[in-house]
């Protein structure tokens, strides 16, 4: 049985055609004719792949590979096997990417799930929602009243969008995703199964119970920004949750009420950032990461995974640990720890020799 594809099968490509795409030179002019037609990873390319070379832990892999042609470095291009093909490039790994984008450019944006132009008849759309020229909705879908979507936009089967959201053009909202009390910007992905716009969590305990304080705020989603499957981003209580441009957001991550999040940030799976936090242009924060309410992360800090973040951490630093600190004190701490452990345990074994010893004598 021929193994499923679901993505468009890659054009035939000469590897003078490549080295063009990845502003690659070809390491032997003769083979520039020869033709390749997809990219696969070391370990599993064939002769009519590209594939690519940047670390020295993959070596043996390369040696056994069957690639047709591999972008490498100029420094590393000695350990290609002759029968490979050699792309030389300073960045091996980004020209690959850039290779990947192109002959499978139709993996860059989800499109209909369904295969469709237009809207479907079972997609209920609210007499006053108004949809651009070349929108795209997927069956079961449901739009509010007054909501605005911008032209190239597809909206994914059962995708809810509210009243009065405003989505702009050549987004992709995802199957089961629900937008509320948002404004989108162009060129925004939001996978399946995110929650946007929802109740943040806010409520003032009492004895008797918990009073819920109302959310009347909004959420802002910049251009160009990246919101993986099952992420939950609230709205606003007071102020507006916002998104920053060019953001990229991982599966499963919860964004509270009031957030700021800056421009081309990066937030990796299974964190969470609480209320009224705000992160700078360009902050990256690792899997798993708490960040507690009214933190602040300067432009430019990396957090590092499974850290929670208190308090203000200043700009261009790289942290960790919980609390986070400088990842130089992080580091001595752990390898402080270790060394005590080691020590215990020696001593427990010396003094447990020493008692048999004297048990005998």
């Amino acid at each position: 049985m021929v193994q499923p594809t679901f993505l468009k099968q890659p054009a035939w490509s000469t590897l003078a055609d490549i080295a063009v795409l990845a502003k690659a030179e070809l390491g032997d002019p003769g083979r520039a004719r020869q033709r390749v037609r997809d990219v696969a990873a070391v370990d599993i390319a064939g002769p009519m792949h590209v594939t690519f070379f940047d670390s020295r832990k993959y070596e043996a892999q390369l040696a056994r590979t069957h690639a047709g042609a591999c972008l490498v470095s100029p420094e590393l291009e000695a350990r290609v096997p002759a029968h490979v093909a050699v792309l030389r490039v300073r960045d091996p790994y980004r020209a690959f990417v850039n290779v990947a984008r192109e002959l499978h450019a139709d993996s860059l944006r989800p499109v209909s799930a369904f295969d469709q132009e237009g809207v479907a008849p079972s997609a209920i759309i609210h007499p006053t929602a108004w949809l651009e020229d070349g929108v795209t909705v997927d069956p079961l879908a449901v739009i509010g009243p007054n909501a605005e979507i911008g032209t190239g936009t597809v909206i994914g089967p059962g995708a809810v969008i509210g009243p009065s959201v405003t989505i702009g053009r050549d987004c992709s909202i995802g199957a089961g995703a629900s937008v509320l009390h948002a404004l989108i910007g162009n060129g925004v992905i939001i996978h399946p199964g995110c929650r946007i716009g929802q109740d943040g969590y806010g409520f003032v305990p009492g004895a008797k119970g918990h009073t819920k304080v109302p959310q009347i705020g909004r959420v802002i989603i910049q251009n160009d920004v990246e919101i993986g499957a099952g992420t939950t981003i609230d709205r606003g209580a007071l102020r507006d949750t916002v998104i920053g441009e060019g953001s990229k957001i991982d599966n499963l991550v919860q964004i509270g009420h009031n957030v700021v999040i800056g421009r081309h940030c990066i937030v990796v799976s299974q964190s969470g950032i609480a209320g009224s936090s705000t992160l700078g242009d360009g902050v990256v924060l690792g899997a798993r990461i708490g960040v507690s309410d009214h933190a602040t992360i300067g432009d430019g800090a990396q957090i590092a995974a499974r850290s929670s973040v208190v308090g203000e951490i200043p700009p261009g630093v790289r942290w960790g640990g919980s609390p986070a600190k400088p990842m130089k004190q992080f580091l001595r701490e752990v390898f402080a720890v270790e060394r005590l452990g080691r020590e215990s345990g020696a001593a427990s074994k010396a003094r447990a020799g020493k008692t048999e010893t004297e048990g005998r004598e």
